[in-house]
């Protein structure tokens, strides 16, 4: 990382040196600083003017490879992109993370990153981003870099889009816009497939373009147009648009019907009392790995962000017996696009009526409340905030130790645990079956052998303590929930009732 250069000391003595009588004449030097003693109380925290106009490139974000028929492979097959960011509040090294996740979300949809840059500002400039100047500059690296597209790591206004575009002459796309293309890549099912494309009609309906003859209108009304026609007719991306409108309406239908296959699934468990846990994390936090070594789901697991989109429910057995869901959701990260939010709520309304949410950060990754805050952030706009949460710290085995202690020291309900090589896995069953909820009667029963089904739902539904056989019978003691209670009640002897 390059820092930008500061002021020299000859300046910095002159910015302290003018009196205020003098200050309007020092202003109009171009090389004189901002003083703090004079503008600090007035104007509050500013930026260094030099850092402000900075581009700054981020070290190590390139994937260039060295071997050149590898390289000439490549090429042909992946887009050349360069990385812009704007970095708006936080430390340098929230601002160098934030590049890098980027790196790696382009990475995942297939792109080859050449360079990344970010400029330091009050806010995203309204018109293009980054501001013109800097746009222009802009345009420099994408011409000696050689990229085809440009990534900007944020979510850009139509206006911003096309005012950049102008300028740097090459594709410009948005964060948005890169995640919308990598859940397109990844999505299986039909439902994931339809929930995609909802979300990226939702993105595009505001950003269309009219391109030459696509702005001519159609014939107004009338038949056959002449001198029939009336009024000047609709556009051709006025058309579009009613049309996404239309298709967009038509896929909210398909997934409400789809929604409800998932609503009877789940109120078949909710009617035979299993429990359910949710896995839910930030992407490539190893939910799926977790899930696979819990229960042998072979569920695909790649080190890629948002390698698995569809949600799997498999069913597991407690160390105690006991029958439960886990439910491995859609990954989150830092600023998931609403529409993609809105898209998947039915997909991510598995993680509000679970029983318990394992919440699972990376262990490895520098900054891993960074990743708990915006899965959380998520969890809030679902209506999860009151189900129990428990913080699984996987991949604790790459993690550094000192991290790994402030994790546990910060977050009260945590586990360390590591999906690749078992550690720590037959304490997290311990903890979820502590964790599930339990049934709340606890009765004693004689029950006849004709009568062999109660015994078996006890086994399923509630929690056996003891059971004996008996000439009557099978003498039960089990913690079972308030229906199968009442159907057990004629068989409690009199002496215990």
């Amino acid at each position: 990382m390059t820092s930008s250069s500061s002021f020299s000391q000859d300046n910095k003595r002159l910015a302290h040196s003018y009196p205020e009588g003098l200050r309007a004449d020092a202003l109009m030097e171009e090389d004189v600083a901002w003083s703090h003693e004079i503008d600090g109380e007035r104007d509050g925290d500013q930026f260094d003017r030099s850092e402000r106009a900075a581009l700054r490139r981020v070290v190590g974000l390139s994937t260039e490879l060295e071997d050149v028929t590898e390289v000439e492979y490549r090429q042909l097959r992946l887009e050349q992109v360069v990385l812009v960011g704007v970095w708006t509040s936080g430390t340098l090294q929230d601002a160098e993370n934030s590049l890098a996740e980027l790196a790696a979300l382009a990475e995942t949809a297939g792109a080859h990153v050449l360079d990344g840059v970010y400029q330091r500002r009050d806010k995203p400039d309204p018109a293009t981003f980054i501001g013109s100047g800097k746009a222009l500059e802009l345009r420099d690296i994408v011409i000696d870099s050689g990229a085809d597209t440009v990534i900007c790591d944020g979510e850009l206004s139509p206006g911003q889009l096309i005012a950049l575009e102008d300028v740097v002459k090459v594709k410009v796309i948005d964060r948005t816009a890169l995640i919308l293309d990598i859940f397109a890549q990844h999505a299986k099912s039909r439902e994931g497939k339809a929930q995609v494309a909802l979300a990226q009609m939702q993105y595009m309906l505001p950003r269309l373009r009219g391109w030459g003859q696509s702005l001519s209108r159609q014939m107004g009304g009338g038949k056959g147009g002449g001198l029939a026609t009336r009024g000047p007719g609709e556009t051709k991306i006025e058309t579009d648009r009613r049309r996404i409108r239309e298709k967009m309406a038509k896929m909210r239908r398909e997934i409400a019907e789809m929604k409800t296959g998932r609503d009877i699934k789940r109120q078949e468990r909710r009617r035979n009392k299993v429990p359910s846990v949710a896995i839910a994390g930030y992407t490539n936090a190893g939910k799926s790995s977790l899930l696979n070594r819990l229960t042998g789901a072979g569920v695909l697991v790649e080190n890629a962000l948002f390698a698995t989109l569809d949600p799997t429910v498999r069913r597991a057995e407690s160390p105690s017996g006991r029958l439960y869901t886990l439910t491995d959701t859609v990954g989150f990260v830092r600023h998931l696009p609403h529409h993609l939010v809105e898209a998947f709520r039915s997909t991510m309304e598995e993680v509000a009526d679970a029983d318990l949410i394992l919440h699972v950060v990376d262990g490895s990754h520098p900054v891993p409340e960074e990743q708990l805050a915006a899965v959380r952030e998520v969890i809030r706009d679902v209506g999860a905030t009151d189900v129990p949460e428990y913080v699984v710290i996987n991949k604790a085995d790459a993690a550094d130790p000192l991290v790994l202690q402030r994790l546990m020291r910060n977050e009260k309900r945590s586990i360390a645990v590591s999906a690749r090589t078992g550690q720590g896995i037959a304490e997290l069953l311990e903890l979820i079956d502590n964790e599930l909820p339990r049934p709340s009667v606890e009765i004693d029963a004689l029950v006849p052998y004709t009568h062999g089904k109660l015994i078996a739902r006890a086994h399923d539904e509630g929690e056996v303590i003891s059971e004996e056989h008996t000439a009557e019978g099978t003498l039960l003691k089990a913690r079972v929930h308030e229906e199968l209670a009442a159907e057990l009640a004629p068989y409690v002897p009199a002496s215990v009732a």
